[in-house]
């Protein structure tokens, strides 16, 4: 099966360390993607606050694009790997399969710009693609240095699985740490996997925002997480960035490594941690280069 490969804004900016190493890692397992020709903003979260309509459309226009690029295919699947993105392009879907009102008047404005949209889009996530395509048996076997001790604290955040969960359990989702011991590491069961880092508020009201990552992070920290995963571009900077901010508002002394759930993969499949964007990190985790190639330690 071949994939879209959606990459939205961040992964081409503030995220670009997920790129990094999510597409490499689809390469070292084999698995067939394109990117999307001419994609556009989805929008995000901020333009249905402001008009929702014009929001589904920006948005409706990659589904349609991704129609038109593969219109020869049996199956038309986008991997959307930044959460948001993935949320708008689901949600945008779900509308437009349950609104035949507004899908005639979104056809209509696709139409303007020569495009048209059927329906036959199947929005992914690369942890969906990984655990239910590939499968977790595959990925064992092509992992060459299992992260053996390590304790991961799998983090989706509050929109991978929600508020429309397709391909996980939207109360204790099991994906990403499915992956992890896949890869040798152990997943830590924890109880904080889909609460709020704050998203943006962190950036814009900290008194808000910071308190909601340190939470998470203290709660990573009681439960001995050697690292937090995530697949989200903001959560990953909210959690790593703002921790000098969490340890001065908190008096605490926390210093974790937050990381992309595709960085450990990886890892344990013998890419080389530069060549997975962790050169880029603020908090490198040490203990994971550690554990790789049975303790001889790993430099960026």
């Amino acid at each position: 099966m071949r994939y879209l490969y959606y990459p939205g804004c961040s992964l081409k900016c503030t995220g670009r360390s997920y790129e990094e190493s999510l597409l490499p890692v689809f390469d070292e397992l084999k698995i067939d993607y394109v990117e999307l020709n001419d994609w556009n903003c989805c929008g995000a979260t901020a333009y249905m606050a402001v008009d929702e309509a014009k929001a589904f459309a920006i948005a409706s226009r990659n589904l349609a694009l991704a129609e038109e690029q593969f219109k020869n295919e049996k199956e038309i699947n986008i991997i959307a790997p930044c959460s948001a993105c993935y949320m708008v392009l689901l949600k945008t879907k779900n509308y437009l399969d349950s609104n035949k009102f507004e899908l005639a008047k979104i056809k209509a404005a696709l139409r303007e710009s020569g495009l048209n949209y059927e329906g036959k889009v199947r929005i992914r996530h690369p942890l969906d693609v990984l655990v239910n395509d590939l499968g977790v048996k595959e990925i064992a076997k092509a992992v060459k240095y299992p992260l053996k001790g390590i304790k991961v604290a799998s983090y989706y955040g509050c929109q991978t699985v929600r508020p429309i969960s397709t391909f996980d359990d939207a109360r204790d989702p099991h994906t990403m740490d499915d992956l992890v011991k896949a890869i040798g590491a152990e997943p830590v069961d924890w109880p904080l996997k889909t609460r709020c880092c704050g998203a943006s508020l962190t950036g814009i009201v900290e008194k808000v925002g910071l308190p909601l990552s340190y939470v998470i992070l203290n709660e990573a920290a009681k439960r001995r997480a050697d690292v937090v995963a995530t697949s989200c571009p903001l959560c990953q900077f909210n959690l790593e960035c703002y921790q000098t901010n969490i340890n001065t508002k908190y008096q605490s002394d926390l210093r974790i490594g937050v990381v992309y759930f595709s960085q450990l993969m990886g890892l344990a499949l013998g890419i080389s941690p530069k060549k997975l964007g962790m050169d880029r990190l603020f908090i490198k985790p040490e203990i994971v280069y550690k554990a790789v190639k049975g303790g001889e330690t790993v430099y960026v």
